[in-house]
């Protein structure tokens, strides 16, 4: 596996955009629907925590010119984690279940499309290999023990400062 920081996220943005459609299908199951959304969180739950703690922080230091799209990403994550907090408790037969599961999905698109189409080619642009790299390894150490899950203290913690934040 490529150690690039960019390819990294991308690979994750590619798991979770999969998962986002089979949650889409009109013939995904509610059963499935609550599956899928688990493992949603639990990979959201992930990537949002190893950008937080290694990628936004490092582009912000060495890429300085960046620092809004580093801000607008967190308060991106903030909204995630809101959403992620009340899906947690939810079942499929819950009311508004598919609703926030839907609004989740919007904002997660938007955001990894910004990602993606504006902030990664800036990055790659100011970055070096070299440093893609290193920064890659970094993310890819922190990614084995950053939390699973959203009620995990460093994430509890994450959310908890957003909220009040």
């Amino acid at each position: 596996m490529s150690t690039d920081a960019i390819t990294i996220l991308r690979a994750d943005h590619k798991e979770v955009r999969a998962l986002f459609r089979e949650f889409e299908k009109s013939t995904t199951t509610p059963a499935r629907q609550g599956s899928i959304v688990k493992k949603v969180i639990e990979l959201l739950t992930v990537h949002t925590y190893i950008e937080n703690e290694v990628m936004y922080p490092e582009v912000r230091r060495l890429l300085p010119d960046l620092e809004d799209d580093v801000l607008e990403s967190y308060e991106e994550h903030h909204v995630a984690d809101v959403l992620v907090m009340e899906l947690v408790p939810m079942k499929p037969s819950d009311e508004r279940f598919h609703a926030k599961t839907t609004v989740l999905i919007e904002n997660v698109r938007h955001h990894m499309d910004e990602e993606e189409n504006d902030w990664f080619p800036k990055v790659r642009e100011g970055l070096g290999r070299k440093q893609l790299s290193e920064l890659g390894e970094r993310l890819l150490e922190a990614k084995k023990t950053a939390p699973r899950s959203p009620a995990q203290p460093s994430a509890l913690k994450k959310v908890v400062d957003a909220v009040v934040s």
